[in-house]
């Protein structure tokens, strides 16, 4: 482990990658017992994936038993860091690679990333952008925006609204969209379907967006900001080839993947000017339309799927909204069955854990630590002791 952890300074880092590096320093020493703790065999001689190894030690193999309460912040800040990390070290070959190496790419994260449930979802849209905003109905335009619901059935929706940028949180933002949808058309219609999308049109678009929020908002003088995420996520979906879809929590690793300055979330300039702006940079970006099927549909949204540059690891598409909900509704058809079964043996570890895993209350990200938490109730802990600890580490 001593040896992993120090490897990257003899690696030929970029600036950014130093940076991730020398952060993750500042969290492993807090941690430094418990990590040379945990049995190293693999030893990368690369920046992404010394991240990579070092994620599934602090997920999945240090012992978190062991571990203070004040080491918890520690583990899940180094975490963090390594995420970032080694997102930035994949963004190196979005700056550099010509068109063949950003499809292999692509096609090599497409498990990862969810990538057929992201086509999908991007062919929706396709299918009803004949229809406006205000034509379409709440479930559509919902789907348009990104906002995921209950009533978006998994034998209608065999996808997540919510891939490339979730706009749950932008409450404003929902509220004016289903009130005016009209000025949400109208901010949209100076962009352009086919061609460059030119400084000019794109300003016109963040001048009639802008002006939804200070012409409709209830509250003016709250002073509620236009948010610059949920408008990403507007033009994304009709120009997917065009403009990347962002979310608050992407801005920061987008921007050092992309090695721009950092902005902030109503920074509509400098998304266009530096973030946009690099992506035209791109020799992949550049690609003429290519005639072989496959590769023109990943071309006709080539821009949005810079998504697929952040780093994933095996259960991130297992986070789709949709393969929860079609579980749980399949789940659900054998749950007498289950139920009455239970009641009348013991039940083993994975039994009692998958059991806790399944409760509605339960955040997402919990499925991740399954084997983690398996690990612990097989070695005496209760399941609501070992879920404890997974809260208290990830929030």
């Amino acid at each position: 482990m001593r040896k992993l952890l120090s490897s990257p300074g003899k690696m030929a880092l970029n600036d950014a990658e130093n940076a991730s590096y020398q952060n993750a320093l500042k969290h492993v020493t807090e941690l430094s017992l418990n990590l040379i703790a945990v049995k190293v065999e693999n030893r990368p001689d690369d920046f992404l994936g010394w991240c990579t190894e070092l994620i599934d030690v602090c997920r999945n193999r240090i012992n978190i038993a062991l571990l203070e309460a004040h080491q918890l912040p520690s583990l899940k800040k180094l975490e963090q860091v390594l995420v970032l990390g080694a997102s930035v070290s994949q963004f190196k070959m979005a700056r550099i690679a010509p068109w063949p190496i950003f499809t292999a790419f692509v096609e090599q994260q497409a498990g990862l990333h969810a990538l057929e449930e992201r086509l999908a979802l991007l062919d929706y849209v396709q299918s009803i952008k004949d229809k406006t905003l205000a034509e379409m109905s709440e479930l559509e335009r919902l789907a348009f925006a990104g906002k995921h619901t209950n009533q978006h059935s998994h034998l209608e929706y065999k996808f997540d609204v919510e891939w490339f940028a979730s706009t749950k949180g932008a409450k404003v933002f929902h509220i004016l969209l289903a009130q005016q949808p009209e000025s949400f058309d109208l901010a949209l219609s100076h962009i352009p379907e086919t061609g460059d999308v030119t400084p000019a049109q794109y300003q016109k678009f963040v001048s009639a967006y802008k002006k939804i929020f200070t012409s409709y908002t209830v509250d003016k003088e709250a002073g509620e900001k236009p948010p610059l995420a949920a408008a990403t996520r507007l033009l994304a979906m009709k120009r997917p080839d065009q403009f990347i879809a962002l979310t608050n929590a992407k801005i920061d690793v987008f921007c050092q993947g992309l090695s721009i300055a950092k902005f902030n979330a109503f920074d509509f300039d400098s998304y266009w000017q530096d973030m946009i702006g690099t992506l035209r940079t791109f020799a992949w970006w550049h690609q003429a339309e290519p005639e072989d099927e496959q590769e023109l549909k990943l071309w006709n949204v080539r821009a949005v799927l810079v998504d697929l540059f952040l780093f994933a690891d095996e259960d991130f598409a297992l986070s789709s909204n949709y393969l929860r909900i079609r579980d749980k509704k399949s789940n659900s058809t054998e749950s007498s069955y289950k139920s009455s079964r239970r009641a009348r043996t013991k039940l083993t570890p994975d039994e009692i854990v998958d059991q806790a895993l399944a409760e509605d209350d339960l955040p997402e990200y919990m499925q991740a630590q399954r084997e983690t938490i398996l690990k612990q109730v097989k070695a005496g802990k209760s399941v609501e002791h070992a879920i404890g600890i997974m809260r208290a580490i990830f929030g």
